[in-house]
Order: C-alpha cells, then sequence, then structure tokens
C-alpha cells in the first residue's frame, strides 16, 4: 500500500532529524546568485544546495590557513588622516553630549 503525503512528510522529517539534518537559508546578492549558477553549470549539477555543500567541504578541506586564505576579504578598507580624525571629533563632540545630557 502506497504512503499518502502526510505519512511521507512525516518519515522524511524523522529520517531529518535522525541525520541531523538542519535547513541554513540566507539572502545572496545577484552576483552571488550568478556564481552559484556558473558553479551549478560548471558541474552539471542541477541542485543549488549540493553545489554549496561541495563547495563547503572543499573549502574545509584546505584546512584553517587554506580556508582562511580562501576567505579572506579581497578589500582592503582604508581611512586617509583627514577622514579619522573627522570621525574621532564626532565621537568627541557625541560624547560631550552624553556628558551633558547625564549631568
Amino acid at each position: 500500500m502506497a504512503m499518502d503525503q502526510q505519512a511521507r512528510s512525516a518519515k522524511s522529517a524523522a529520517k531529518r532529524k535522525e541525520l541531523g539534518e538542519e535547513e541554513l537559508r540566507h539572502r545572496v546578492r545577484a552576483g552571488e546568485k550568478r556564481m552559484l549558477a556558473d558553479l551549478m553549470a560548471w558541474t552539471e549539477d542541477t541542485e543549488q544546495a549540493s553545489v554549496m555543500a561541495g563547495s563547503l567541504r572543499y573549502v574545509h578541506s584546505l584546512g584553517r590557513d587554506g580556508a582562511r586564505e580562501a576567505l579572506r576579504s579581497r578589500h582592503k578598507i582604508e581611512v586617509n588622516e583627514n577622514v579619522a580624525a573627522e570621525l574621532y571629533a564626532i565621537g568627541q563632540r557625541q560624547a560631550s553630549r552624553l556628558d551633558a545630557e547625564e549631568a
């Protein structure tokens, strides 16, 4: 006798619980979505989840230093002296204002 949808869903849920599966969701920008689509095309895999899981396994296999290098930020943020001085001044004004409010 074939199982109905509710029984299949219950069986799947029990299996996921037994295996410790957890659903992870996050938002991605268009460029990241395009990169995932490229990876899926290159590997001829139609499942987003399997490509992402494979990518995670690969980065993990690189070890601590390799993963750090692979995932490091590609942009260096430099704040010039004038901007740093302005930010410091703004912070000082806010601190003075808060001190005055507390007094």
